[in-house]
């Protein structure tokens, strides 16, 4: 269970992490819009695990492949932003979040199932 303090700790990473890659000034994402689902901080604050999620992206591998290549930049970002309210920028370790897209799936199979009425007796 996370603490207040990894909850607070990751509250603030989520909020400046789609901020970074809101403003992308440095195309780390190609124009493409990527979502911060969420953040989980361990439990020293040294890693930050980030879920992204990328609905309305065609090739997301890239896009996620784009990211970790980038992702010293993407922390020295970070840094230049809460550098004064930590003790020490995270590792950044990113994930791609499917819960979406799985629901979306699944939303799509149910609506395309065919189920006969049932018979009244």
């Amino acid at each position: 269970m996370e603490s207040q303090r990894q909850k607070k700790f990751s509250r603030l990473i989520l909020k400046e992490i789609s901020d970074i890659f809101q403003v992308d000034k440095k195309g780390i994402l190609g124009g493409q819009l990527v979502t911060v689902m969420d953040v989980k901080a361990s439990p020293d604050l040294s890693v930050a695990k980030i879920y992204l999620s990328f609905m309305m992206v065609k090739d997301r591998e890239q896009i996620f492949n784009m990211i970790n290549e980038r992702k010293s930049e993407i922390r020295n970002m970070l840094g230049q932003r809460i550098g004064k309210q930590v003790r020490k920028v995270p590792e950044l370790i990113f994930y791609i979040d499917e819960v979406e897209e799985n629901a979306a799936r699944l939303e799509d199979i149910l609506k395309n199932l065919h189920i006969p009425p049932a018979k009244e007796n």
